[in-house]
This record gives C-alpha cells, sequence and structure tokens, in this order.
C-alpha cells in the first residue's frame, strides 16, 4: 500500500509545546487562563484590533451564541447560505428558528447577493416578516461578495454573521474576512488553517457583546457568592491549553497561507492543459483567499471522466479527496426548509472535488495526485 496522503492535517510550528508546558508548569490546565487571554489578544491584533474576539470550543459554538445575541428565536428565520457544512445552520435550529437557504453564485461559490435579495422580499411577501440575521460562507476560503452583501443587509437592517471557519487569513478588498458583519465565527478544528486541537471564536463588534459571550459561555453565572443563574448558559469556553495550542500556531498562521497558496498555485500549473478540470480561483484583485483547500471542477463531458471516478481512484492509491459540500437544501434533516437558487450549488456538488492541501504536503505528493488525474484523462 502507498504511503496516505491526507486530504488536509493540522501541522504544528514547534512552538505551541512552550505554550502548553507553561500551563501544566502553573497548573492552568482548567478551562480559562493567560493562554485563553493571550491567544484572543493574538487573534485581535492579526485582524487589525477592530473587533473583540471570544475563543470558544468550537466555531458552531460561536455562530449558536452570536444568534442568541442578535435574539433569534422561534418565529423567526435567517437566511443561511445553502451550499456549506451543517455547522452552519445547525445552531439556527438549536435557537428554534427556520433556516431560510440561498443558493451561490458562480464566481465565488458563495452567498448569490441577487438571490439574497430576491429571498428577502419573498419572505417578506410571504411571513409580513423581514429575516432577521443573512448568514453568509467564505467558503473554501474564498471571500464571498461582502459588499453586496452587507449593501442588502443595510437596506433591509438585518444583521449579518459571517461563518469565516475556513477563511482565516483570507481578506476581501484588503479587509479580513470575519470582520465585515456584526459578528463572525472562526473554527480551529484540527483541519483548518490553524488548529487548537477543537476549538473556535466568535468575532464581536463591541466590548460589550465579547463581555456578554464570555457569560453566556461559562454557563452564565450570576454576579453572585453562590452559584445563581438568570439565564441558560453553555460550557462552551476554550480550555487553556487548547489555547496554548492556538498561540503556538498564531506563530506561523502567515506560512501556512502563503504554503496552501504556493499548492493552489503548483496544481493549477499542473494541471493548466488538462481538458474538463478547472479551479475555484480568486475572481479578480479584490479577492485573496486563502485557499485553505484547493478544490477543482470535473466536466465529464470534456474529461471523460465523473468526479467519483476521480474520488474512487484516489481512494484506490491511497488519498484522501472530497465531494465538494452538500447543500443544505438537499439534506434529509433541512428538507421542509424554504429555498431559492438557480441549480448553481447543485451543480458544483456533483462536479466537485476537494484534492490534498496540507501544509505537509511535499512536491512529490501532489505530483502523485495530478498523475492519477492526468491518467484518467487519458483513458
Amino acid at each position: 500500500m502507498k504511503q496516505k496522503i491526507w486530504l488536509s492535517l493540522a501541522h504544528m510550528g514547534g512552538k505551541e509545546q512552550q505554550y502548553i508546558q507553561e500551563a501544566f508548569d502553573t497548573n492552568w490546565v482548567v478551562p480559562l487562563g493567560p493562554n485563553v487571554d493571550g491567544f484572543e489578544k493574538d487573534l485581535n491584533e492579526y485582524l487589525g484590533n477592530e473587533k473583540n474576539i471570544v475563543a470558544l470550543s468550537s466555531g458552531t459554538a460561536a455562530i449558536h451564541l452570536g444568534l442568541i445575541q442578535i435574539g433569534v428565536g422561534p418565529g423567526d428565520e435567517v437566511i443561511c447560505q445553502s451550499f456549506t457544512f451543517s455547522a452552519t445552520a445547525n445552531p439556527i435550529k438549536y435557537v428554534g428558528a427556520t433556516p431560510v437557504f440561498v443558493d451561490s453564485e458562480s464566481e465565488t461559490w458563495n452567498m448569490s447577493p441577487a438571490l439574497l435579495e430576491e429571498t428577502i422580499n419573498d419572505r417578506i411577501a410571504k411571513t409580513g416578516k423581514v429575516p432577521k440575521v443573512i448568514m453568509p460562507v467564505h467558503l473554501y476560503g474564498m471571500p464571498a461578495k461582502m459588499d453586496e452583501i452587507m449593501a442588502i443587509a443595510n437596506k433591509y437592517e438585518i444583521s449579518v454573521l459571517e461563518d469565516a471557519a475556513e477563511a482565516l487569513g483570507s481578506k476581501y478588498k484588503g479587509k479580513f474576512c470575519g470582520t465585515f458583519g456584526h459578528f463572525a465565527c472562526l473554527s480551529f478544528n484540527g483541519n483548518k488553517i490553524i488548529t487548537t486541537s477543537g476549538g473556535g471564536a466568535l468575532v464581536c463588534s463591541t466590548i460589550e457583546e465579547a463581555a456578554k459571550t464570555k457569560f453566556y459561555a461559562t454557563q452564565a453565572r450570576d454576579n453572585a457568592p453562590h452559584y445563581q443563574h438568570s439565564h441558560i448558559g453553555y460550557n462552551y469556553r476554550m480550555s487553556n491549553i487548547c489555547a496554548g495550542i492556538g498561540r503556538g500556531q498564531m506563530l506561523i498562521l502567515d506560512e501556512h497561507v502563503s504554503y496552501r497558496r504556493k499548492i493552489n498555485i503548483l496544481y493549477k500549473e499542473l494541471l493548466k492543459e488538462t481538458p474538463g478540470i478547472s479551479f475555484l480561483e480568486n475572481p479578480n484583485k479584490d479577492f485573496e483567499s486563502n485557499m485553505w483547500l484547493t478544490c477543482i471542477i470535473v466536466d465529464p463531458k470534456l474529461a471523460g471522466f465523473t468526479r467519483e471516478d476521480l474520488r474512487l481512484k484516489m481512494e484506490s492509491e491511497n488519498i484522501e479527496t472530497r465531494p465538494l459540500w452538500k447543500p443544505m437544501h438537499l439534506q434529509p434533516v433541512f428538507e421542509d426548509c424554504p429555498f431559492y437558487g438557480d441549480g448553481t450549488s447543485e451543480k458544483l456538488f456533483e462536479m466537485g472535488l476537494c484534492l490534498p492541501s496540507s501544509p505537509v504536503l511535499t512536491s512529490e505528493d501532489i505530483e502523485r495526485v495530478v498523475g492519477i488525474i492526468k491518467g484518467m484523462n487519458k483513458k
């Protein structure tokens, strides 16, 4: 069996152990502590010190607490990008609201501004209410068309909660993803640009919102000498140990982004004359994706094989690839939710594949992946 090539592995820079050891040496192994404070500070500085960040147990927890603070509850509707991972949409159900799914546009694969406005007007006509939140996703690190989305949100006075889980380090018009909306979520899962083993963060607009996030994330304990609770709380804070990993990872964040972009460039160079293979690319200079994953579209009419043919061949060669996200409006759990679309995300799901993009990849690994694609093309 050939050596396994993974889709997206974590990569340690070497300094993580130092912060973890400090936590052990000072007995700060419980949730909260200096590493949590330091990690939040590092993230704030990286994003330009214009927001207030709270480290949490996951990106899903961040979305949940963002929705709570916006005041979303039963009877409300939240407009959500359909082409995403289920963790984007699940918290809408946690708070008892209804997801309204919107399709993507073909340039960035993210929420279509045209369909977004159409959706808002139709929901107002059907329900008599304005949707409570718009949730765009910066999919695979590619920034959504935030100028247009924010203009629509402001026109209808709707809050925006960005899902920037895959987009740390990505920029739109020189501004970091995760800093456009009133709230945003980040993820530090093991396969992301940086990792804390597991974890996430909520990007807040004000100090007061950050303080409230911390309150909800630590079981909503009232300011009393005994345990008293006037609100439902959650055990969502990041541990001091995990935050130590994050502090070490922040030191190599730019290197990780740079390397993933180089991987993407190498794939495109090696496959540039391969029939039926196209890539998710920055539409123009306003978009600066971190290229978290290099994604391709397989046109079977030109390539002579399908996305699934290629995925199975890769699997037989001990190479991990993955189909693009199955849209939420096609998921059984959300089959009763409204959807507004034109078939874009369904086509992407049918034809799209994520290629190995880890910082641990060598040029030989990439050439092995490319060789299989070219070999399929020649059959």
